[in-house]
């Protein structure tokens, strides 16, 4: 009998695909704007959108963020792996192997302003109609962003805002 070693590939960047992040604001239940902010790949390496999926799926679990699972507050938790900088019009969001940018309107710069915190959804879920460097459609954007198979297949994070300045 044969049997097939359970290596696991470790993880490579470039596995991520062009990774996407996307602000927008938009009313909360509270009736003020909530600054969003979603990330998610083009699904365009070698292995597709599953690998894209899986890859995303190991960042973030190797890094405690659960996949379709509860939101994980990061104003609480200080030694949180991921962070949200905010400088010059634009929201970074670093953790370990891996940064995105995205050009963030002036809406969500206020609405991130008033709240201190970000609500990110860093979906497992390929999204090649988002195509950076394109105007998204708004309808396209909801449509994605509020998919439940979006957000089953996403990490659901509360990011402090952090400045350069503070």
């Amino acid at each position: 009998m044969t049997s097939s070693p359970s290596e696991t590939r470790p993880f490579r960047p470039a596995d991520l695909g062009t990774l996407v992040v996307l602000a927008w604001s938009g009313e909360a239940p509270d009736g003020t704007d909530m600054p969003y902010l979603l990330a998610y790949s083009l699904g365009d390496t070698e292995g597709g959108p599953e690998a894209t999926a899986a890859a995303i799926r190991h960042l973030l679990t190797s890094n405690n963020l659960p996949v379709g699972g509860q939101v994980v507050d990061g104003t609480s938790k200080p030694s949180l792996p991921i962070t949200l900088l905010v400088e010059a019009g634009q929201a970074v969001v670093n953790m370990p192997q891996m940064v995105a940018q995205a050009e963030a309107p002036p809406e969500w710069l206020a609405a991130v302003a008033a709240r201190g915190y970000a609500y990110l959804v860093f979906t497992t879920l390929a999204w090649p109609e988002g195509r950076p460097g394109q105007v998204v459609d708004p309808a396209a954007l909801a449509a994605f962003a509020g998919a439940d198979e979006t957000l089953t297949a996403a990490a659901h994070i509360v990011l402090p805002a952090r400045s350069l300045r503070r």
